[in-house]
């Protein structure tokens, strides 16, 4: 399947805060600390392939509470997908296209999602060279996400170089996007 990379939309924000709503009421007898807007579509103007990516943020206690709420309002319980901590959760439609996911407060996976859209936010050369980079290797039709993902992973580094994750947290993942 081809990766697509659009322009930025001032359709996404919209789109994230809907959701974010219906997520809400969903969540409604679940304490919820957040739900954030991840992911290249949370950055003004950067390009980004058109899904909406939503952490809901939860204590560990309240992670399965947090899982039961979403699958009776029809979302799908994928599992974690390799990714501790972080619970992949597929919505019922398309309207709009969205990955949601269930993160225990804290974890790595949750930090490296905000200090990547905080460091992105303000550093606008980093932002248009990371969605030029993106608009570049989705142009590729036999591009693969894994190869896609491993090949954005240095201008990554150098985003995450500016945030407070340590050294062997930002080790842990470019392992992650690369696989070594």
């Amino acid at each position: 399947m081809a990766i697509v990379v659009v322009p930025y939309s001032d359709e996404w924000p919209r789109q994230f805060e809907r959701v974010a709503a219906e997520l809400q009421r969903a969540l409604e007898g679940v304490p919820v600390l957040a739900i954030e807007h991840v992911g290249s579509t949370s950055v003004p103007g950067l390009a980004a392939k058109p899904v909406i990516d939503i952490d809901v943020v939860v204590t560990r206690e309240h992670a399965a509470p947090a899982i039961a709420a979403l699958v009776t309002t029809g979302y799908t319980h994928r599992g974690d997908l390799g990714v501790t901590d972080r619970e992949s959760m597929a919505a019922p439609d398309d309207d709009p296209r969205r990955n949601v996911y269930v993160c225990v407060e804290g974890t790595l996976h949750l930090r490296n999602h905000l200090a990547v859209r905080a460091v992105l936010r303000e550093r606008t050369d980093l932002r248009d060279r990371y969605g030029a980079v993106k608009t570049e290797l989705a142009r590729d039709p036999a591009m693969r996400i894994e190869t896609y993902l491993a090949l954005k992973s240095p201008v990554l580094q150098e985003v995450l170089a500016l945030s407070d994750l340590t050294d062997a947290e930002k080790r842990a993942i470019l392992a992650l996007n690369t696989g070594f």
